[in-house]
């Protein structure tokens, strides 16, 4: 059986491979876990899509020429693990009966009901404008890697999000005069 010689320098570029590709999931682990737990709202379909994002990276860690960019880079691979995510699945119908639904659960205070408010909203955002706001209120990107991220022009970007945070707006304003309203007609 013939072996392949490993080099001294291939050992080396092995080492510092890994060594670079600790040092980015430990940068933005916390990151990626938090934006994939937002796409998700599920713990472990974001640990395992977190988890998928770490594979592809380390695979194409080669082709990451800057450093600086791979905050983008990583929740790009995320972004595009969280589409295979839907592309595999096939959803299996259940039928049910609506009168048989009951819903126990009771908000622990109004933070915790403002706060699925407002997820609530931003999910009903066109995903043209809901993935824009997420990214940089999540994630923390400027209008330039947003625009790097989802492969559009900076300017198309900021008219996006100005957009975005005015939908936002009007819904979370209608909200409130909804529960003002609510209130002012029991008493």
């Amino acid at each position: 059986m013939l072996r392949k010689k490993t080099s001294a320098s291939q050992v080396f570029n092995d080492v510092d491979k890994q060594r670079r590709y600790e040092a980015l999931v430990k940068a933005w682990y916390k990151d990626l876990f938090r934006y994939a737990y937002w796409l998700t709202k599920d713990q472990h379909i974001a640990e395992d899509l977190v988890q998928e994002t770490c594979l592809r990276a380390w695979r194409a860690l080669d082709s990451l020429q800057d450093d600086n960019a791979a905050k983008s880079w990583l929740i790009t691979i995320l972004r595009r693990e969280n589409a295979r995510r839907f592309e595999r699945k096939q959803l299996e119908y259940v039928e049910f009966d609506e009168n048989l639904i009951v819903d126990n659960s009771q908000p622990s205070d109004d933070s915790k009901i403002d706060t699925e408010l407002l997820h609530q909203q931003i999910m009903r955002l066109e995903p043209e404008y809901r993935e824009p706001l997420v990214l940089q209120v999540l994630a923390g990107f400027n209008g330039d890697e947003i625009a790097n991220i989802l492969d559009l022009n900076k300017n198309t970007i900021m008219t996006r999000l100005f957009r975005a945070r005015n939908k936002l707006k009007e819904f979370m304003d209608k909200q409130t005069l909804s529960k003002r309203g609510n209130k002012n007609g029991r008493a």
